[in-house]
């Protein structure tokens, strides 16, 4: 029996800071992304502008110990839920898998401070031998605690 090639990954945690502010490092500062998470290396324009739909960016950084490149682009910002669909693609991630798409979603808490950050990780794996890309959504997670660090020693 094949096993299924395609599937998804969430994480779901809180965060100190706001929505808006967590969600505005995302959807208008990518270009100080690397100066902020601890893996992110390096992130250039390829075509387009920084935070422009289907804009393509080179991004360099650390994932199990090991530099890798990537391209990346974003296929759909929603301001009022706070929501961005990123597209993976090229580098060692085209080498396993057909489709990563990492959603951002980031929602206030209603009964106290800070936000909640969802992370869900839509994959399609070229082979059956490649493993599921727990690691894509770890690094996710590293980053949301680089940013979180970030904006609360004042950084906006």
């Amino acid at each position: 029996m094949a096993l299924l090639l395609t599937g998804k990954l969430i994480a779901e945690f809180g965060i100190r800071n706001s929505a808006t502010d967590f969600f505005n490092v995302w959807a208008k500062q990518l270009h100080n992304l690397h100066n902020i998470a601890e893996r992110m290396h390096d992130g250039k324009v390829h075509e387009g502008d920084w935070h422009d739909i289907g804009s393509v960016k080179i991004w360099t950084y650390t994932i199990d110990g090991k530099v890798e490149t990537c391209k990346e682009s974003i296929e759909a910002i929603d301001e009022e839920n706070k929501l961005i669909i990123f597209n993976l693609f090229d580098g060692e991630i085209s080498k396993n898998y057909k489709v990563l798409k990492p959603y951002l979603q980031v929602i206030d808490h209603k009964e106290q401070v800070g936000a909640v950050v969802k992370w869900t990780l839509e994959f399609e794996k070229l082979d059956e031998d490649v493993a599921l890309p727990y690691h894509y959504l770890e690094f996710g997670t590293a980053m949301t605690k680089d940013i979180d660090a970030h904006l609360l020693k004042g950084n906006k």
